[in-house]
């Protein structure tokens, strides 16, 4: 019996990348695979979403699993510091960075070599990384009188796109389209949220993440609203079940009582998978196509679940913790988070299954 089980499905990446192509027709796409493909696992969201026109990555390390892979297509490191070890493995791998720090600007002003291709990063508002909007040309003028560095373009990240009322957006746009002006080279500014709600953003390459793995970057939009289609469908068994009196406590610290005598089960998932151990009773569970609560606290190995609603559940079947029919943003808003870091913790014991 497998015990927590991810499903990762391709197709649905495949159609999640058509709709960041829906909604930015024409631009570039890099798609965002960082932190393990948001969880998912790097390799196989790269390969998968082999149509993008490349991607994006925090470091080093996660770039170079890209090209062991045979990936060859433009990969930008969006928060890499430089140093002469960090240079030199940039150029050979013909990796992309993100330069967003003076301390950078030294590094590549001592590189000798093969070229690098830089991104210039300017902080239009988020306050983040980038430079200031007032040192573009400096900033420019510093890069361009290097013999081994590129200049592919110019980016920025918006800080609340996933708000449409929120004003600092159209702000931004408006800092970053003063600051590059005519410049040469590419333009990249929308995240997610910019893809979908902000076609000002679109510029010449996007940088989607989140909305790939068919999660809504929106505030006010659900991803089946989206049309984005779930990549991650964890499951764990039924491991046990068993009928309590009414007034019995559930699990640790008896901070949950039965109301009546009921069917109780457990679940053989917790927070040592990664399942949010602050997710409250009444986080929805999938079971035999019916939502049944989870009901008292989060074990390391296990959760428990009123089974009331699904009586016929049997020991052995298969419970939905998030996926089709129960999407990693409801659970991640029971447990007063976010779908990425639901993705992203979960731990090396679940197996992951790619379909």
């Amino acid at each position: 019996m497998i015990r927590a089980q991810a499903s990762i499905h391709r197709a649905a990446l495949a159609h999640n990348l058509q709709r960041v192509r829906d909604h930015a027709p024409g631009r570039a796409v890099y798609a965002a695979v960082k932190a393990d493909g948001y969880g998912h696992g790097a390799v196989t969201v790269a390969l998968a979403l082999s149509d993008a026109d490349g991607f994006a990555v925090s470091s080093i390390e996660e770039a170079l699993q890209l090209r062991w892979a045979g990936l060859a297509k433009p990969v930008a490191l969006l928060s890499q510091m430089l140093d002469t070890e960090a240079c030199d493995a940039i150029a050979e791998h013909a990796l992309e960075v993100v330069v967003f720090h003076d301390a950078q600007l030294e590094a590549l002003a001592r590189h000798i070599g093969l070229p690098i291709r830089v991104w210039i990063k300017l902080d239009t508002g988020m306050h983040r990384l980038g430079f200031d909007c007032a040192r573009a040309d400096e900033i420019e003028r510093r890069l361009s009188g290097l013999d081994a560095v590129e200049i592919v373009g110019w980016l920025t990240h918006l800080a609340c796109a996933d708000d449409p009322a929120d004003a600092l957006t159209s702000r931004q746009l408006a800092a970053f389209t003063q600051a590059t002006g005519k410049r040469a080279g590419r333009r990249s500014i929308a995240n997610s949220a910019g893809v979908l709600a902000w076609p000002d953003a679109h510029a010449d390459v996007v940088r989607p993440g989140i909305m790939l793995y068919g999660s809504s970057p929106m505030v006010d939009r659900s991803a089946a609203e989206l049309d984005l289609k779930s990549v991650m469908h964890l499951t764990a068994p039924l491991i046990a079940r068993q009928t309590l009196a009414a007034g019995e406590p559930v699990g640790y610290g008896a901070t949950w009582r039965t109301p009546e005598t009921m069917p109780v089960g457990v679940v053989g998932i917790g927070y040592g998978d990664g399942y949010p151990r602050h997710a409250p009773a009444g986080t929805p569970v999938l079971l035999g196509g019916v939502r049944v609560p989870l009901i008292g606290r989060v074990s390391m190995d296990m959760i428990t679940v009123d089974l009331r609603d699904a009586p016929d559940a049997q020991v052995g079947d298969r419970a939905t913790l998030w996926g089709p029919g129960l999407p990693a943003d409801e659970i991640a808003a029971a447990a007063d988070t976010i779908a990425y870091e639901l993705f992203c913790r979960l731990t090396p014991r679940v197996l992951f299954d790619i379909r």
